[in-house]
């Protein structure tokens, strides 16, 4: 079976960086979780970030810019997380590929999850376009990425795969 990640922060655990969650009320998420399609995951939790913690944003990019080492995550107190931010997505793409993942659902803006956009850096709402340092890393590994706003997307994606599959 064919499995989707979703960002836990979506699912509503209080893993956000202002301990807060986001929850999703989509039928969709709640049709793959009674299917036992669903798992869930955090990078900034499994990279071992707490919960409250500083905002974070991306400095001189996005998380493609991020993986190839010419791009940083700060928090807003001026340190330097990046590396656990890459060591989050790697954990997030292990336990991806362990659950048979094709697709996940990440929450949009953040560092980590960000699928269309993330934060700018600046700490004053500024967004740049791109993908956030799991997102990134999902989608060079083959995992399509979508944002909460594109649940209904990624159902049609998965109908798709399902009809390749032999």
């Amino acid at each position: 079976m064919i499995r989707v990640l979703v960002s836990s922060c979506l699912l509503g655990q209080p893993v956000r960086y202002n301990g807060s969650d986001a929850p999703s009320d989509k039928t969709i998420l709640a049709q793959w979780k009674s299917e036992g399609r669903l798992v869930h995951f955090c990078p900034e939790i499994a990279a071992g970030f707490p919960t409250p913690r500083p905002p974070a944003e991306t400095v001189g990019g996005d998380g493609k810019m991020v993986l190839l080492g010419k791009a940083k995550v700060f928090e807003d107190t001026g340190l330097d997380v990046t590396e656990m931010f890459v060591d989050g997505a790697k954990k997030a793409l292990e336990y991806a590929k362990n659950n048979n993942v094709r697709i996940a659902i990440l929450t949009d803006g953040s560092p980590s999850c960000g699928s269309t956009y993330v934060y700018d850096g600046h700490f004053k709402g500024g967004t740049t376009p791109g993908k956030g340092v799991t997102a990134e890393l999902f989608e060079q590994n083959g995992i399509r990425v979508f944002s909460e706003d594109q649940i209904e997307d990624a159902l049609e994606y998965l109908t798709d795969l399902e009809k390749l599959k032999p």
